[in-house]
């Protein structure tokens, strides 16, 4: 019988369609997710046909040991934690899931950029600790929104940001033209463009050797005086170190992230210690919807793919 091994925490969580899929087919699964831990998945994975995984690391001498390993189905979008060049040398199919999780990841971004500019968890803890005292926000409405990539979610972001009458710029050396449907208030830019012209800016750019460290010390720094930086994009792109500094010196008005260098985030991070800084534990593609919709897709490629199959979102 082949074995599917399952990493990802939601895998399955909120429906048996993706679970019934495997087990219909006539699969037998393991379900790691809940107390996955590195030694025992470097321990384990080579006596899998399919692996299912989030977005813990994946050591190119682990994958190297997978003699029957098939298929590396990525639970979600991005594929910085998976070692490509490998699965490629060893012939092993690697799938994604993007657009799926576009809305849910959106919807965080834009929770982001209203919870930080009008203060909501600041007040709200303020509150809960005895305090009742006036937050100065700022408002989103008819603001210019800059973003750092233009995929599939940062244009989700972007028809948000419409409904407050937002000015959109965005950088992407990628996308050569706006949908014609965003033509009216979105707009192409150089990427110091971006940062310099926008109230707030969100990032939405994979981890890339081009886009390690892209906000690093110089960049917050030529953003505008009280903006705002959201990333719900990749933990790197942002050197936090170097945000830190700047937010320390009062340069911006806040920051988000879902996002961060190491996961979870070090527990001496100064990041945590500073009350205008918002930073959630990866969170965005966890909706319930998008979830339960990357969870099938996953699975329907696994069978696909032990099955002769070509599974759909084939990267390698």
């Amino acid at each position: 019988m082949q074995k599917v091994l399952v990493t990802s925490r939601s895998f399955g969580q909120q429906s048996k369609e993706p679970i019934d899929i495997l087990t219909n087919f006539g699969l037998s699964y393991t379900l790691m997710g809940a107390d996955f831990s590195e030694q025992k998945f470097a321990q384990e994975v080579s006596q899998y046909d399919a692996l299912i995984i989030g977005a813990h690391p994946f050591d190119p001498k682990d994958l190297e040991k997978c003699q029957n390993l098939k298929i590396i189905a990525k639970h979600g979008t991005g594929l910085d934690n998976i070692p490509m060049d490998s699965a490629k040398k060893l012939g092993v199919t690697v799938t994604n899931v993007p657009a799926m999780n576009s809305n849910a990841v959106a919807d965080l971004a834009f929770a982001h950029i209203l919870n930080i500019s009008r203060g909501v968890s600041i007040a709200s803890a303020g509150v809960k600790q005895g305090s009742w005292k006036t937050y100065m926000g700022r408002d989103v409405y008819a603001k210019t929104l800059g973003l750092i990539g233009f995929g599939a979610i940062a244009k989700n972001v972007a028809k948000r940001a419409s409904g407050f009458s937002m000015k959109v710029i965005v950088f992407d050396p990628f996308v050569k033209e706006v949908p014609v449907e965003m033509a009216g208030y979105v707009t192409l830019c150089d990427l110091n463009t971006v940062i310099a012209q926008s109230d707030i800016i969100s990032i939405h750019a994979p981890l890339t050797p081009e886009t390690k460290d892209m906000f690093n010390r110089e960049a917050p720094l030529k953003m505008k005086k009280d903006a705002i930086l959201v990333n719900t994009g990749r933990g790197g792109v942002v050197n936090e170190s170097d945000l830190y500094d700047c937010m320390k010196n009062g340069h911006l008005f806040g920051a988000a992230l879902d996002v961060t260098e190491l996961e979870p985030i070090q527990k001496d991070s100064p990041l945590l210690k500073l009350d205008n800084v918002v930073i959630t534990p990866h969170i965005g593609m966890y909706s319930l919807e998008a979830t339960s919709a990357v969870s099938v897709v996953c699975a329907k490629n696994v069978v696909k793919k032990l099955g002769g199959q070509t599974p759909d979102f084939v990267i390698v």
